[in-house]
């Protein structure tokens, strides 16, 4: 167990930067996912409104008919 402990204090006194790496990939894909979500919803809020104008019209016309 100590020497586990100690393996791993050196590896930490060499540079061992995988950890910090890790945690900078996370916070890019963090980002990059929060812009998608926020795309997503302002994409979808304008597809509404297109879908809902073409349903009127369509509604509007076969009335006509």
């Amino acid at each position: 167990m100590f020497g586990l402990m100690m393996m791993k204090v050196q590896q930490l006194m060499q540079g061992d930067r995988r950890g910090v790496t890790a945690l900078e990939y996370g916070l890019i894909a963090a980002v990059i996912g929060g812009v998608l979500v926020a795309a997503v919803g302002t994409l979808g809020n304008g597809l509404t409104d297109i879908f809902t104008n073409i349903g009127s019209t369509l509604t509007t016309k076969a009335g006509t008919l």
